[in-house]
């Protein structure tokens, strides 16, 4: 492949300490074509571990605003064709973007996401695999009725579909990536790559485990917003069958 897309790598960051993590996972890229963007959300906290990095980075700081905010924000200023989300806890395996990239050429996807493995405070891989990697369009709606099955650290995005869908839902907090998947799989084609190629981090501290009411409120908040939709996409695919 000739010429070969800019990726804009955007890192949401709010007192995370395992930021360095992230940001060293994202420069050790095999795809030398990218920029690493790291939008400080209002951190009062582990800003130092960014330091290091500041000369091979793009820093953003803005008013705590919450990861939709910070997601736009580093979106909106990339100068990629290409948007890569890493979480600040979470780690790329290091061809993630060389093979993502050559996966959506062949496909001629506009979003591809990945399998992904579980690891431990300590980095330890514990459970490899544990993506859902649906690879009908059929199957993919109906799954958006129950669940999200796209880990958000996994995609790669082509930039100009949000012109077209809008960007993340500021409004929420835990879900803007459900919602945002549902807006883009009405009228784009996203598929899905089974490899591993996030090491997706389980700790204590993270935002699932803590705040686990308020999340089920919103997941069905959003699925109740697409209700509709969804069930006439699930039958149209049904039919076309």
């Amino acid at each position: 492949m000739e010429n070969l897309p800019k990726i804009s790598i955007v890192i949401p960051f709010y007192n995370c300490p395992y930021i360095d993590q992230a940001i060293k996972s994202a420069l050790r890229q095999t795809y030398l074509n990218r920029e690493v963007i790291v939008v400080d959300d209002g951190s009062t906290q582990h800003t130092t571990l960014i330091k290091p990095f500041l000369n091979q980075i793009r820093y953003i700081r803005k008013e705590n605003g919450g990861t939709a905010s910070a997601l736009n924000t580093g979106i909106q200023s990339s100068t990629g064709e290409l948007i890569a989300w890493l979480s600040s806890d979470d780690v790329f395996l290091r061809e993630k973007l060389a093979k993502q990239v050559k996966f959506m050429h062949e496909t001629n996807a506009d979003m591809v996401y990945t399998n992904f493995n579980l690891i431990n405070e300590n980095s330890v891989v514990f459970k490899k695999d544990v993506g859902l990697i649906l690879t009908s369009k059929l199957d993919f709606f109906k799954q958006l009725q129950k669940s999200c099955p796209v880990n958000g650290s996994t995609v790669l995005i082509k930039k100009d579909i949000f012109s077209s869908v809008g960007w993340f839902d500021e409004t929420l907090k835990y879900t803007q990536d459900y919602d945002m998947w549902i807006r883009m799989g009405v009228k784009y084609d996203l598929k899905g790559l089974n490899e591993s190629l996030l090491n997706y981090r389980k700790h204590d501290n993270m935002g699932s485990k803590r705040f686990v009411e308020e999340q089920w409120k919103e997941i069905k908040a959003v699925q109740e917003k697409y209700k509709g939709i969804l069930a006439r996409l699930v039958q149209q695919r049904g039919r076309n069958r």
